[in-house]
């Protein structure tokens, strides 16, 4: 039975935009700042390639494995008060961490940062599709796309000014007050509460080994070069089978899977996942590549990296509008083709390349994910019913965070394959470099299976 007892005015709606807005901006913020600061945070901690790669990858991984589970509690008991909780302990993690005294330290709080964010990202789509009518959903759906780019745009400009002149350390800092109001704002003005199960149980045992083998997994991968890299993979593996036997036989699941034998929810979700591979590494490696090979500062970093998310931030609302009024199928198919063409600029960088040929590489990126991403969000959750949204939002940003640890799990895996786990250095350029070449034509290539699976699958599907 669903249950929807909040209330539904138009105040409603704004508060619980304003509060959804601030989550979806605060965590693209927290990684593009992160992306940008880690040539200051690998030479104030002395840390080597793969735990600097650790500090955004545990924040992910984290994000992975738990925003499953804690979309099935929301259903259960509330999804404004998992959103209230995610908050909080975002807020708590993000000052720790601008504490840290040691990369294993900051990986550690990254990671704590990523349990909240899990909570927040779990809830927030579902709260934004529980209070909002059909007719208004891919407005306020794109809203929420152009918050995430916004704060990816606000995360090198805002980031890198605090980095360059007040250190890394301020980039966590500035999301306390920031998470502090919207504390507030929820606990004080969003009344009400939305379930889409209440009295159902949570699958514990279900919960436990979907979160031991997808973090397993994902760590795995990230290591594959390793023997042990391989193995604890293999693990992980090995725990999905069994959750995927625990689940069919469980009366409460954490993943209901029949939502996937829909086409639209199938099809939307796998070109999503193909496409955040194929993006999320790349501010990582740009980052690294503009500042240690190119020898720019933070900020002209800074300002070359925000075109691709402004871009997005500024298609994203029409995007919006446009699929309320019809279904724009075409909307997804361009802008992942778009995206390839992008990328594969990217792959012909070299270190003496026109800064000009990596603006138009970004800003083709940029329109590709404008044009993509708001339609596919809306295939994927407007084909499900009001009792599964909490648990489809967090099936939809799993398969983001999922996306995200798998492109950095790509990338690390490249540069420390070529490199070893050792520092970026003039000695290593030219591997790195190399690495750079690989990783960009492989992120193309999963960008171009998103296209052509949107083109497949896609095309017959009817409007919603």
């Amino acid at each position: 039975m669903t249950l929807n007892s909040g209330e539904k005015s138009v105040s409603g709606e704004r508060c619980a935009l304003v509060l959804v807005v601030i989550g979806s901006f605060l965590i693209p913020f927290m990684g593009s700042s992160l992306s940008l600061a880690l040539p200051l945070i690998q030479s104030d901690l002395s840390v080597s390639i793969l735990l600097l790669g650790w500090i955004p990858t545990a924040f992910v991984l984290a994000n992975a494995a738990m925003v499953l589970p804690f979309g099935k509690l929301a259903d259960i008991h509330g999804r404004k008060k998992i959103f209230a909780y995610g908050l909080a302990i975002y807020t708590a993690a993000s000052l720790l961490a601008s504490f840290s005294n040691s990369g294993i330290i900051l990986v550690l709080f990254s990671f704590l940062q990523g349990v909240g964010c899990a909570m927040i990202f779990a809830t927030g789509i579902a709260l934004l599709i529980s209070i909002f009518p059909q007719n208004k959903r891919g407005r306020v759906l794109g809203i929420n796309t152009t918050a995430v780019y916004i704060g990816l745009f606000m995360g090198p400009l805002l980031g890198g000014f605090l980095a360059q002149n007040f250190g890394w350390r301020s980039i966590f800092f500035i999301n306390v007050p920031i998470g502090l109001f919207a504390l507030a704002l929820i606990l004080t003005r969003l009344k009400g509460e939305w379930k889409g199960s209440p009295g159902d149980k949570f699958d514990l045992t279900g919960s436990v080994i979907y979160i031991f083998s997808l973090t397993a997994l994902m760590y795995g991968f990230s290591t594959l070069h390793d023997f042990t890299g391989k193995i604890i993979s293999f693990i992980g593996l090995i725990g999905l089978a069994v959750f995927y036997i625990v689940i069919k036989s469980s009366d409460n699941r954490v993943l209901t899977l029949k939502i996937f034998k829909n086409r639209i929810t199938s099809f939307s979700g796998i070109s999503l996942l193909l496409v955040t591979i194929a993006t999320s590494a790349m501010w990582t490696l740009l980052s690294l590549y503009l500042q240690d090979l190119r020898g720019l500062d933070t900020m002209t970093t800074a300002l070359i990296l925000a075109v691709q998310p402004l871009a997005v931030a500024l298609l994203s609302p029409l995007v919006g509008y446009m699929v309320d009024k019809n279904d724009h199928k075409s909307f997804i198919i361009l802008g992942a083709t778009i995206g390839t063409i992008g990328l594969l600029i990217l792959t012909l960088l070299d270190i003496n390349t026109s800064l000009t040929q990596v603006v138009i590489g970004l800003v083709l990126v940029g329109v590709g994910l404008g044009l993509f991403s708001t339609p596919t969000n809306r295939n994927f959750l407007g084909s499900l019913t009001t009792k599964y949204y909490g648990i489809g939002s967090a099936t939809l940003s799993t398969l983001v965070f999922i996306g995200q640890t798998m492109s950095l799990g790509i990338l690390l895996f490249i540069l420390t394959g070529l490199m070893g786990n050792v520092e970026i250095a003039p000695s290593n350029y030219p591997l790195f470099m190399e690495g750079l070449h690989i990783s960009f034509f492989l992120f193309a290539a999963f960008c171009a299976g998103g296209a052509l699976l949107s083109y497949t699958g896609l095309g017959k599907l009817s409007s919603k």
